[in-house]
């Protein structure tokens, strides 16, 4: 909970220092997420890819992120909807990019063998959601 919770307000920092909009870290996740290999994104997409279930939730940082003209809807009815990033979100990111590669990425680099260790601790992290996500399977039918 440390590491996410001291990951979330580095992104709203790091967001901050580029843009004026005061986005929280999963809205900063979304912001990037939406940009990500250029082409748009449903809802259901980006809540697959951020493994979440609460859809208001992201469909509320959704309307933040339009309100901010970060994103724009493209298409139209309860399926066809997609968000793209706007010029300005296209920025924002750009810059986010750039701050991040010069504090944080160079930080990074000083450290020994931590690409490595990182790797490590990412393939942990892997096994570790499986395991959750096979657990809540098999406890959702103990329910009473």
């Amino acid at each position: 909970m440390r590491c996410f919770e001291a990951f979330g307000r580095w992104q709203g920092e790091c967001l901050a220092s580029v843009s004026d909009f005061a986005g929280s870290g999963p809205e900063n996740a979304l912001l990037h997420l939406v940009r990500m290999n250029d082409r748009g994104k449903s809802i259901k997409e980006l809540a697959r890819l951020t493994n979440r279930d609460d859809i208001p939730n992201i469909q509320y940082s959704m309307r933040k992120l339009l309100a901010a003209e970060l994103v724009q809807k493209k298409g139209s009815g309860r399926t066809g909807v997609t968000y793209e990033v706007t010029d300005k979100g296209r920025q924002v990111t750009d810059d986010y990019s750039e701050l991040r590669k010069r504090l944080l990425i160079e930080q990074i680099r000083s450290l020994p063998r931590f690409e490595t260790r990182l790797a490590e601790a990412g393939r942990s992290l892997n096994i570790l959601a499986g395991i959750y996500e096979e657990i809540a399977r098999v406890t959702a039918t103990h329910r009473r």
